[in-house]
């Protein structure tokens, strides 16, 4: 058993009956070829919940930061996250996200690229239209709702593949599929 999957096992048998999670719609996530599952951000433990709700591996950006670590960072790369420079287009982290795409593999991003400290859904960041252009790949809205309190419900909810080849058709730029599929996951919280 590789790290990510042993580290999906725990997580699972610990998160599922503390937040008490319940999940709705996974069967929108593809099964194969490449994905990017796109998540509001309200605590720092969003990745592993979506990581363990997934029926894909999912490969996450993390904050470079979180690399220097010399023990965090070896765990971090075993769970297939990769750094990512905050603030600046990192050509590294960009050429990574796209790569693991092209190998038909699942990205998991926060569109909003920092956590919420209200709950309610940010202005999303340009890097998720940019990964969602450059790329043939499915993109899955996900919403996940609720206290992240001992045996409070936790509710992830994961919406169809958007539409894609209108934006392309458009000519939409980064910017512009960015807050379409923040629209996306805000119609999920409406609901």
């Amino acid at each position: 058993m590789n790290l990510y999957k042993f580290a999906k096992f725990i997580v699972l048998i610990i998160f599922y009956p503390l937040y008490r999670i319940k999940v709705i719609g996974k069967e929108n996530i593809p099964k194969k070829g490449p994905v990017i599952i796109c998540s509001n951000h309200i605590s720092n433990l969003d990745p592993p919940v979506v990581g363990i709700t997934s029926s894909r591996d999912i490969h996450f950006m993390a904050k470079e930061e979180l690399f220097n670590n010399f023990f965090l960072g070896k765990l971090l790369k075993g769970i297939q996250a990769f750094p990512v420079k905050r603030g600046m287009g990192d050509r590294n982290a960009l050429r990574k996200g796209l790569d693991i795409l092209n190998n038909g593999e699942a990205l998991g991003l926060f569109p909003e690229g920092t956590r919420s400290k209200t709950g309610e859904l940010g202005k999303p960041l340009a890097g998720v239209g940019f990964f969602a252009l450059r790329s043939d790949a499915q993109v899955v809205p996900c919403l996940i709702k609720g206290p992240y309190k001992p045996f409070k419900r936790l509710i992830v909810t994961y919406g169809p593949p958007m539409n894609m080849e209108q934006l392309r058709a458009n000519k939409s730029n980064a910017k512009e599929t960015s807050e379409a599929i923040m629209n996306e996951i805000k119609k999920l919280q409406d609901n």
